[in-house]
């Protein structure tokens, strides 16, 4: 009688941890009883102090080297079996060992990867998985990175004839709204001594559960061997993948030999897609403009070791802002990342490298703050590229939110290190970029001993040769930083799709110099006037924004440890500059008021005042009336509205129109405590944004962020797991119930049948240390991360309670 078998995936959630060299930990009978045991994934640079012998460039946290010890009890029924351990990510250096033998080593901090444990695996005994983790240069990047297993990690068991790691590949190569054509690529290993005819089959259900289409192959694979297995059909009015309509469809499929069957199962999307030189980028037909930003990886506090639910509240906030695309700077992120951006409708770019063969400047003492150290992943890259590029395409190809693949970021920096002897000096260009500033004059100029900027086009022409030869459906770009030179010498020529990083001044020449290469900026400013270049030029396919979301690191000096150059702050709050952008991108009515003292108007991130720039995001503007009485003060709105009207104490000050030429509307009135209320309406939709003049606080509020338990379903199902994570918002309120915007209360949390995970206040000058159970709220708003224990009832629920000086206690159970 047949048998199936779901193939086997044991989520391994604890290790025991060691900070420090143990020579000996990689042996199986070494006593580790005494180490810490941590969960995984695991990121031990948030648990220690910031201090400023460390690197501003990686967030003044420190690294170093870690020894990770997982215990696996052996079960019976897995005797005879294919056994694999996967990681997803480690960073950085790993060099992992199963029962003292040596597995391999893994220099890249960031792609995911396994070994084969099977001759390995005891049954006699618990299984000893050993981790060695490098992280002792400290200036290795441009961003925080983390330490440690910081992704998750896993142990499969499935039969002997079993799918190589991301080996089932589904696409679709006709996209009608009839039909659509699949075909899907089985990659099977058999390890087995012998041949075996196999029958491979594979079933797709849409999200009711509905059978929808079915292809069987057999074959035979020669014993030790691999061989791919391709079946393909057809399915009647398919449910199209878009960012307004997410379908996603469950892909299984059935392995069966001698007997047994066994079964893999993913999700996957019907699209189509192409980027058009003159007309831009259409998905299943439809003209769309990538509304992106740039993120990078961590999550404040809680470092590199991310769960997803904070990620998940953090792109529902970026698509209620209007993005519809995501750049994964500048390296592949934790797979979850990608499913939540299947499941709720962002296109993504995916990058593979920030370095080629030449290193990049990594600040250490602030940014720009020379010297500058050189550690970082172009040591590995000429061994380590083509299979850490090939790993990236194959484990996020079967996504339908991914795009496009990217090789690399800004790699042809210029005269770092790479030169011409047709460019002799930075000095004597009108274009200069973020590097620039304090650079000594003989790094700006022409120096024959450094490499030639033409080997960056040999080795584009390389990585992109490899990555199509992984996968020919997905367009290959990268992110350029001096196009206007290198593209001159054969850089893009490669590329499927130029990227362009700050140089929206060139779209016109270049798109005339290369008629055939689509064009989109992969990374950009917030100056409206960047937007516009993307709305008033249809042959551009959109726009990514530095950033969407700050981050740890890339830090202008102490104490200040990461960039503020996002959107949305590291706790997951919306800045002003939010609702700005939000007025360019979304189709919904948008109405927001800040304000700033006339006085105050001063040189914004962008080089521009706040007056004349219409208000950029960086100007020092608050979402706050609280002045000295008589003062003079600049108003600003953010709206897509035609007209609003404003009123301050119910008194109407007047209707404002609103210049579409501008990024907002801006007048100067003279404070009067009370309240200011902007009201319009679109569309037959009123919309209204107040201000209050507010009292000290006295108060907070505490609201856990949730969704409806379809979308958690959804969205779990998507990613394959649940986490019991609990996000807090505390909000520091005054006697009448409004947010006091200035609030900075020193609030103590204590967690009861549960775990304080962390405290996050956004405030990237605050090093209090994230283990503390206390921090100051920032803006008035702190988020808490908790989780319960397990054993958490209606009697014993998860509790977490927050107090201030001053302030009322606030307890909520969960």
């Amino acid at each position: 009688m047949e048998t199936i078998n779901d193939t086997l995936t044991i989520p391994l959630d604890h290790a025991r941890f060691h900070l420090g060299d143990v020579p000996d930990a990689w042996q199986a009978w070494y006593a580790d009883d005494a180490w810490e045991t941590v969960s995984i994934p695991h990121d031990w640079s948030v648990h220690m102090p910031f201090s400023k012998e460390y690197s501003s460039g990686t967030g003044y946290l420190a690294g170093g080297i870690g020894w990770y010890r997982i215990h696996i009890a052996p079960d019976a029924a897995w005797r005879g079996k294919h056994i694999r351990i996967h990681f997803d990510s480690i960073y950085k250096n790993s060099r992992v060992w199963c029962n003292s033998t040596y597995l391999g080593e893994r220099p890249n901090g960031y792609i995911s990867f396994g070994y084969d444990v099977s001759d390995c695996f005891h049954f006699d005994a618990d299984n000893i998985i050993s981790v060695y983790v490098d992280r002792r240069e400290l200036s290795d990047s441009r961003w925080f990175t983390g330490s440690g297993i910081t992704g998750r990690a896993a142990l499969s068991i499935s039969e002997n004839i079993y799918p190589v790691d991301n080996g089932i590949f589904f696409h679709t190569p006709r996209v009608g709204s009839d039909s659509a054509d699949y075909e899907i690529v089985n990659e099977l290993e058999n390890a087995t001594d012998k041949s075996s005819l196999v029958t491979v089959t594979n079933v797709i259900f849409d999200d009711e559960g509905t059978l929808v289409g079915e292809a069987v192959s057999q074959t035979t694979i020669k014993a030790h061997t691999s061989m791919q297995v391709t079946n393909a059909g057809t399915i009647q009015a398919p449910k199209l993948w878009s960012p307004e309509a997410p379908n996603l469809y469950t892909l299984k499929t059935y392995i069966s030999y001698q007997k047994s069957y066994q079964v893999h199962e993913m999700k996957v999307g019907i699209r189509n897609f192409r980027f058009h030189p003159d007309r831009g980028f259409f998905l299943n037909g439809k003209s769309y403009k990538l509304k992106g930003v740039c993120l990078h990886h961590d999550a404040g506090c809680l470092g590199a070791a991310v769960p997803y639910e904070i990620w998940c509240r953090r792109l529902i906030k970026l698509k209620k802002m209007g993005c519809n695309a995501i750049r994964m700077s500048h390296n592949p992120h934790m797979p979850e990342l990608y499913a939540l951006c299947d499941v709720l409708g962002f296109f993504v770019m995916d990058e593979a490298f920030d370095e080629w063969e030449g290193p990049k400047n990594k600040w250490w003492q602030g940014h720009n703050v020379y010297p500058p150290k050189h550690q970082g992943y172009y040591t590995d890259f000429p061994v380590w590229h083509e299979r850490d590029l090939v790993d990236m395409i194959w484990r996020d190809r079967n996504h339908p939110s991914v795009i496009l693949w990217s090789i690399g970021n800004e790699i042809d920096y210029p005269n770092d290190p790479y030169c011409h002897p047709d460019f002799m000096s930075m000095a004597d260009s009108c274009v200069t970029g973020n590097n620039d500033a304090n650079k000594p004059e003989a790094e700006r100029m022409y120096n024959p001993a450094r490499p030639n900027v033409e080997r960056l086009a040999v080795l584009a022409g390389k990585l992109c040769t490899i990555a199509k030869s992984a996968d020919t459906t997905h367009p290959v770009t990268l992110a350029a930083a001096f196009p206007e030179f290198s593209a001159k010498l054969g850089f893009i020529d490669a590329v499927d799709v130029a990227g362009y990083n700050y140089r929206e001044n060139l779209y016109a020449e270049h798109h005339l110099a290369f008629p055939d290469k689509p064009f989109l900026g992969s990374e950009n400013g917030h100056r409206l006037q960047d937007w516009r270049a993307v709305t008033d030029n249809e042959y551009i396919s959109g726009q990514f924004l530095w950033t969407g979301i700050d981050y740890l690191g890339e830090a202008h000096g102490w104490p200040i440890h990461g960039s503020s150059a996002g959107l949305i702050t590291l706790a997951g709050f919306e800045k002003p500059g939010y609702y700005r952008r939000q007025s360019f991108w979304s189709d919904t009515p948008v109405i927001h008021l800040t304000t700033i003292r006339k006085s105050d108007n001063c040189v914004t991130f962008w080089g521009e005042t706040a007056e004349d720039a219409y208000a950029c995001e960086f100007a020092p503007s608050a979402e706050s009336w609280n002045y000295c009485a008589g003062e003079m003060i600049t108003v600003k709105c953010y709206t897509n509205l035609k007209s609003f009207d404003l009123f301050l104490n119910n008194k109407k000050l007047g209707t404002y129109e609103k210049d579409q030429d501008k990024d907002c509307v801006i007048t100067t009135i003279r404070f009067e405590p009370g309240v200011l209320t902007a009201k319009g309406s679109k569309n037959d939709i009123s919309v209204s944004h107040s201000l209050h003049t507010t009292m000290a606080a006295c108060q907070m509020s505490i609201e856990e962020y949730t969704l409806n338990q379809e979308a958690c379903d959804i969205i779990a199902d998507a990613v394959g797991y649940r986490n019991p994570i609990h996000q807090l918002e505390v909000t520091m309120l005054d006697g009448n119930g409004n947010r006091v915007y200035h609030d900075s209360t020193l609030l103590h949390v204590s967690v009861a049948n549960g775990t304080l995970l962390g405290l996050e206040n956004g405030d990237l000058a605050d090093v209090t240390e994230y283990t503390a159970d206390y921090r100051r709220a920032y803006r008035g708003q702190l988020v808490i991360y908790a989780t319960d224990n397990g054993t958490t009832t209606d009697e014993a629920p998860l509790t977490v309670t927050v107090s201030g000086d001053m302030i009322r206690t606030e307890t909520i159970e969960i």
